[in-house]
């Protein structure tokens, strides 16, 4: 059921795979609890675990929060009040690191093939890893020098 709501609401196949992976590790969980709570309760205690027992980053807390707040909305229709408002974590802000055109050109340049050529485009074009993987002959105009991109992130 969790599946056919995702493929509804037409979140990309990346993302059924991770919330349905999220969901069942939540449910083996929740079998683990000695006492059934409510299911806030249970999200509440499972995220806690996230958090200090198996010390996920906050961006994985807040990915397993988003998958399941799916979950409990669509597809067990659990009322909105039952579902606590869970604080979010906060990531640490972090600068980006960033080399040099020279040495990304000396890392470029050691690649071949195939290989190669989707680096560059992943650099130079500034696509998404399944955005270069997903792309075919028939979506480069050589003459306007473009690229088509499909299914692109966000549509």
């Amino acid at each position: 059921m969790l599946r056919i709501m995702i493929r509804r609401k037409q979140l990309t196949y990346r993302t059924e795979q991770t919330y349905v992976e999220w969901v069942r590790r939540f449910l083996l969980f929740c079998c683990r609890l000695e006492e059934k709570g409510n299911w806030g309760e249970d999200t509440a205690a499972f995220l806690t675990h996230l958090a200090v027992v198996r010390k996920v980053a906050p961006a994985t807390q807040a990915q397993a929060l988003n998958a399941l707040v799916f979950f409990l909305r669509e597809v067990v229709k659990v009322p909105s009040e039952t579902i606590e408002e869970f604080a979010r974590p906060k990531a640490k802000r972090r600068l980006p690191v960033v080399i040099s055109r020279r040495e990304t050109g000396l890392l470029l340049n050691k690649m071949e093939g195939s290989l190669q050529l989707m680096a560059q485009l992943l650099y130079g074009a500034g696509l998404r890893l399944m955005e270069c993987v997903r792309l075919r002959v028939k979506d480069l105009d050589f003459d306007g020098s473009r690229l088509e991109i499909r299914d692109a992130k966000g549509g």
